[in-house]
């Protein structure tokens, strides 16, 4: 009998106790959940929901990027001139192949570029590495730039279209470099 006592005055005394270290962990657990909160609410700016769509918005009919629209420069003899048509379809030509890594404007900040080392050019600052003047482009374009993901477009767009992203890259850009037109009309020919 004596055992029995002892098992039972011993589940007396715990069934009124409560475990100490749990209660603590869970304190403890809970100021650092609430810290946190505070935090994120009121310290951090809060939680940007801009990925959350509206109902609106979800039940729109989904938005489509244009293709960029090609421009005819068939009739055009000597595309390494200064051209509008050539500007409007090296636009055309840069959304389509340029964009991914330099960015919508051309500014190095294109989805495909944010993980790209070194990153991509900023076309509109214009710091070149290989020389921005026109048939410097146009040799750059041709073959790339060795040590960087800047592929060569010689294989894979036809010198016109590639003298179409020099006279896009040049209108804008804001470190111009100057070719004189002997000097293109002498060389860009040959060029191909």
């Amino acid at each position: 009998m004596a055992n029995t006592t002892g098992d039972a005055g011993m589940r007396e005394k715990t069934q009124g106790d409560h475990n100490a270290g749990g209660m603590v962990a869970f304190v403890i657990s809970m100021a650092v959940t609430f810290a946190c909160f505070i935090y994120v609410v009121f310290l951090s700016g809060g939680v940007d929901l801009k990925e959350v769509k509206s109902v609106e918005a979800a039940t729109a009919a989904p938005v489509v990027a244009a293709a960029p629209v090609k421009v005819d420069i068939s009739d055009i003899k000597e595309p390494w001139l200064p051209n509008e048509k050539m500007v409007a379809h090296g636009q055309a030509i840069f959304k389509t192949n340029c964009a991914m890594c330099h960015g919508e404007k051309g500014m190095g900040d294109g989805v495909a570029g944010a993980s790209l080392n070194p990153k991509p050019r900023d076309l509109v600052e214009g710091k070149w590495k290989q020389g921005g003047s026109a048939l410097q482009l146009f040799a750059t374009l041709q073959t790339g730039v060795k040590g960087s993901s800047m592929q060569g477009y010689q294989a894979s767009l036809p010198a016109a279209d590639r003298w179409a992203l020099v006279q896009f890259i040049h209108s804008i850009t804001q470190n111009k470099t100057a070719d004189s037109e002997a000097d293109l009309k002498a060389k860009a020919p040959g060029l191909k």
